[in-house]
């Protein structure tokens, strides 16, 4: 069943696809587990799909920004069909927003949680390892993903934990960040928010950073970049 259910999800348009038991989400916080949006479900099915790496290339101010929107529409999208297949199939399932809406909001801390994060289901389900900059690292996709989930109550088995790609001793996001809102750990989305999103003067959204996630040695994979940096590089910001 467990090949069956990915392979709906490869056959929509994901690059990747992984399962975690919804027991693996106990730890979540309370409001934010599989169950507190379905009460019947034993299974998330998490899923993701790649950015063209060209975009590590040129500014994010408008194309990254733009691409990203559309990719985000249609990891959406891939989830809404693929929760119709598996009722067809015989089961139920439930899409989970993959950016928004969302209701938690702390105006603040301009701080925002999902539904669900996206982030932890991905590592849960065996989708990639979190880095510093707390971005998921899939091996062979990277980092410039965007990643999905859908919620059912089928009972499958869950994947293995994904092999971890950050090492230990590299700080390129950390010191690459302009506003250093990265920790290593978590992420100040307050100050991140406030220099990477604007508008221009016709009112157009534009995204003037993404330092974190294109310069890391594993932006695009594992087997795609030489792991040739230094362990402490000098990034100049």
């Amino acid at each position: 069943m467990e090949e069956k259910i990915k392979r709906i999800l490869l056959d929509l348009g994901a690059d990747v696809c992984g399962i975690a038991g919804v027991e693996k989400f106990k730890s979540a916080p309370k409001g934010f587990r599989p169950t507190d949006i379905y009460p019947d479900c034993k299974s998330v099915v998490v899923f993701a799909r790649r950015l063209p790496r060209g975009l590590t290339h040129v500014s994010p101010r408008m194309i990254y920004l733009n691409a990203n929107n559309l990719t985000l529409a249609e990891v959406d999208r891939i989830g809404l069909a693929a929760c119709n297949a598996i009722e067809a199939a015989g089961g139920i399932a439930v899409p989970v927003p993959c950016d928004s809406p969302y209701e938690s909001w702390n105006g603040e801390r301009m701080e925002g949680r999902g539904l669900l994060s996206m982030r932890h289901a991905a590592l849960l389900a065996g989708i990639g390892s979190m880095g510093k900059n707390t971005l998921i690292m899939n091996k062979q996709l990277g980092n410039m993903i965007n990643i999905g989930a859908l919620l059912t109550n089928l009972v499958l088995k869950s994947d293995p934990p994904a092999e971890k790609l950050c090492r230990e001793g590299c700080q390129i996001c950390l010191k690459s960040c302009p506003q250093n809102a990265l920790d290593g750990v978590t992420v100040d989305q307050k100050l991140c928010r406030q220099y990477t999103y604007t508008t221009t003067a016709r009112g157009f959204d534009v995204c003037n950073c993404n330092r974190c996630r294109t310069l890391c040695p594993f932006s695009l994979g594992a087997e795609v970049q030489p792991l040739s940096l230094d362990s402490n590089p000098d990034v100049s910001v």
